[in-house]
């Protein structure tokens, strides 16, 4: 690791654009087979505008946040999250991060994930980061092109 994260360090913004495929590909993956993920009518049924996001999906991408960041040495110790307004089609949730906490080779990380209705998912997460990894405050892009985002996902400002 070039530079160990230190407590006020901001993470640089993610937007994720939330799209019908995403939310059910994810609910497909976590085996979350509730209608609401997948049937637009059967959320409609239940109060809801649009399918939506499950909490199994934005812990993954709450998790990819960090580890794109941290760089691929990094290992996620804990995560504790807790939903508010729910991610639907067409919604970009953007996630951003502060470091909170440095201790023993630790990093805790509150996290908050932002779209249009206001906070989708607020939490902390813990990583452990070893010294070979390409890791917070790196100059490398990393493999995935830059900004520390994955091809199709757009960090920004």
């Amino acid at each position: 690791m070039v530079n160990p994260p230190r407590v006020g360090d901001e993470l640089p913004r993610l937007a994720i654009p939330v799209t019908r495929t995403l939310i059910v590909a994810g609910a497909i993956a976590s085996r979350d087979y509730q209608d609401v993920h997948h049937d637009a009518e059967a959320a409609r049924a239940k109060g809801a505008p649009d399918i939506f996001m499950n909490i199994l999906t934005t812990g993954g991408l709450v998790g990819r946040y960090i580890t794109d960041w941290a760089g691929p040495g990094a290992e996620l110790r804990g995560l504790a999250i807790r939903l508010g307004a729910p991610n639907h089609p067409g919604d970009t949730m953007t996630l951003t991060g502060r470091v909170a906490e440095v201790a023993e080779g630790t990093a805790v990380v509150s996290v908050t994930g932002r779209n249009r209705l206001g906070n989708h998912v607020t939490g902390t997460v813990t990583v452990l980061w070893k010294e070979e990894s390409d890791g917070p405050g790196a100059e490398s892009e990393g493999a995935s092109g830059g900004a520390g985002c994955s091809p199709g996902v757009r960090g920004g400002t």
